[in-house]
């Protein structure tokens, strides 16, 4: 059997369930959110956290998250949005950009982990390879919706894109007869396994201080993305000849390779003393600053016992002209 000359994209992106409209753009990301908490459930129940607040850290950051997200997809491509009253929040036609909806869902994150007495550096680090295990289930969306490719190509894994996908993907005109593109959904969904698992040897097999996981996270998928903005040819704003997600991703990957660098220099915080030290440091404590029966303390008594016994005994003379008077009579 001969191998398909190319990647041919799925002829539906939805399906009905009764009267529901299920978009597999939607359902792609339910089930990269499920697998994210799974995930830090695991991670954070191993350094010793409370794997419930996994749930409720959750519950405010993926709204936070998806409104975060929508807010930059609406803001960086304006031309994008449906024209319909309910456009601007039409995640399933558009989508969202991952570095609206990470920015808003960690500040929501912070909030509750301060709330909580958490240790949000710890949490960071937990959470990191989660969040790209999440990205890259979601990009399976983009393949349904036929969004996100590159430049047209004659690769075998050429993602095969639709004519009416071509225009509304607001691609060069010049670009429109070719019908196979860089598949770079695909690209980015393999990048973000892969650097998951990077970031879990690196957490299980190098001391990295936290958040540093975290920091190698943004720089990681920056550094990605500007690979990925340099092969895109969907509808961008741009800026001296450069699309704009090519300066941001440039701007966070110096951010993050910056913030791991001064997260590494950081000196560890001492460790807190146990229990059974503290009680025995006190007791030691304790122990030194005893005062004696006469108010004096312990290790001087013997000299105390001294001078008292000198006292009545009197001065060296009077003992020497007692013992003699004693001899004569």
């Amino acid at each position: 059997m001969a191998l398909p000359a190319y990647l041919p994209s799925p002829s539906i992106n939805s399906f009905n369930l009764g009267p529901l409209v299920i978009h597999f753009y939607a359902l792609m990301y339910l089930v990269g959110i499920a697998f994210a908490i799974f995930i830090t459930r695991r991670r954070w129940r191993a350094v010793g956290g409370n794997p419930d607040l996994v749930g409720d850290v959750a519950i405010w950051s993926v709204p936070a998250g998806i409104v975060g997200g929508r807010i930059y997809f609406d803001i960086t491509t304006p031309m994008d949005i449906p024209h319909v009253w309910y456009g601007v929040f039409a995640v399933w036609d558009g989508g969202l950009g991952i570095w609206g909806g990470v920015a808003l869902a960690t500040v929501v994150g912070i909030w509750r982990l301060r709330r909580a007495g958490a240790n949000v550096a710890n949490f960071m680090d937990a959470v990191a390879p989660a969040l790209l295990v999440a990205q890259g289930i979601g990009r399976i969306g983009n393949y349904f919706n036929k969004e996100l490719f590159g430049r047209p190509t004659g690769l075998r894994w050429g993602l095969e894109i639709p004519f009416q996908y071509r225009v509304s993907g607001g691609i060069p005109a010049a670009d429109l007869h070719f019908s196979t593109f860089q598949p770079t959904f695909l690209y980015e969904l393999i990048f973000d396994f892969a650097w998951a698992a990077v970031l879990v040897w690196l957490g299980h097999h190098r001391r990295i201080k936290p958040p540093g996981l975290f920091a190698l996270y943004v720089f990681g998928y920056s550094a990605y993305r500007i690979f990925e903005e340099s092969l895109r040819i969907d509808s961008s704003v741009h800026i001296f000849g450069l699309r704009l997600n090519m300066y941001i991703a440039t701007i966070l990957a110096i951010v993050g390779a910056v913030w791991f660098y001064r997260s590494q220099r950081r000196p560890l915080p001492a460790p807190a003393p146990s229990p059974a030290s503290a009680s025995a440091s006190a007791s030691a404590s304790a122990d030194a600053a005893d005062p004696g029966p006469d108010g004096d303390v312990g290790p001087d008594e013997p000299d105390n016992l001294e001078a008292v016994s000198a006292r009545e005994e009197g001065p060296p003379e009077s003992r020497d002209s007692g013992q003699a008077t004693g001899e004569t009579s």
